[in-house]
């Protein structure tokens, strides 16, 4: 599947994209800490300005837009790939947060902080349930010689309700739900691993027995230098999980098995969304080139709620 058209480039480490009804694409750039809107002509504005790291973002019951913010990275350039990566917290680092951004006006409010007096440290990416509530992964920080133990989140949207509800995991980051809502998947990066989390009701989950404690199902891990970033579902169950390192995007099925692997052209190949009358246009991230690329994708979508 080498027939990739370029939505956007000269973007600032995009990630989150999210497909609005009039075909329009939202991105967060992360280096250029806002929300950016890219038009089905091309045209591009910036919808606010995000201080910190816009990580991930999802449109909410009420036509927001919310945004996991982890609070900010530094970047370094990599000669050999001709690429831009984070490779730390900024400097000016002072926790994460989710955000609520108004998409006409740019209005930026701060809905949460923390959870019951655990500090976000770096929200990834969120996905909206079909009762109005969002599930959302904590990356955490990664310093010299330390990690964050972190875990995944589930919140209300009016700001009213929070609760760590996974713990501890290694470093989550993409989230998404099956499509009946039962089942919550969370990728994991530096294990390159894929989780099931059994859901008995919004923020809730039914443990599986397992010896590290955070209750979910072993999935999938590929072979290779691979690293799992965001993810998306396909309208039939399959996961597709973003992919660094050998770049491109897995498609694993909800029984864990390999269905196949599309190869993309950058090494930080970091997120995935579906869009288009049909739901079978996917749209791919390449954040570390700085660009949005489009592919007819062999199956369809899972359209997500909200939208």
């Amino acid at each position: 599947m080498d027939d990739f058209q370029c939505v956007a480039n000269g973007l600032a480490f995009p990630e989150g994209p999210v497909v609005l009804p009039d075909g329009s694409l939202l991105v967060v750039e992360i280096r250029g800490q806002c929300l950016t809107r890219i038009a089905p002509d091309g045209d591009r504005r910036i919808v606010a300005a995000l201080p910190g790291g816009p990580n991930g973002a999802a449109v909410g019951p009420d036509g927001a837009i919310y945004i996991c913010n982890n609070g900010g990275f530094a970047f370094g350039d990599v000669e050999l790939y001709a690429i831009n990566i984070p490779v730390g917290p900024a400097p000016d680092y002072a926790g994460g947060s989710i955000q609520r951004v108004d998409p006409e006006t740019g209005e930026v409010r701060t809905l949460y902080t923390a959870a019951g007096g655990v500090p976000l440290r770096g929200p990834n990416d969120l996905v909206f349930d079909r009762h109005g509530g969002f599930w959302f992964t904590d990356h955490g920080k990664s310093g010299h010689r330390e990690r964050d133990r972190v875990g995944v989140f589930y919140a209300a949207a009016d700001g009213s309700f929070i609760r760590e509800v996974i713990f501890p995991l290694e470093n989550p980051n993409g989230i998404g739900l099956s499509p009946d809502g039962c089942t919550l998947y969370v990728a994991e990066t530096y294990t390159c691993q894929l989780w099931a989390f059994d859901i008995s009701g919004p923020g809730e989950i039914v443990p599986y027995p397992n010896l590290f404690g955070h209750g979910g199902r072993f999935l999938h891990r590929p072979a290779g230098f691979r690293y799992f970033d965001s993810l998306a579902v396909e309208a039939d169950g399959n996961i597709c999980v973003a992919t660094i390192g050998e770049p491109g995007i897995s498609v694993v099925s909800p029984a864990g098995e390999f269905v196949e692997f599309v190869p993309t052209p950058d090494v930080f190949t970091t997120n995935i969304c579906f869009g288009g009358p049909d739901m079978r246009t996917a749209y791919i991230t390449l954040s570390g080139t700085g660009r949005v690329v489009s592919t007819r994708w062999p199956r369809p979508g899972l359209r997500l709620n909200n939208v």
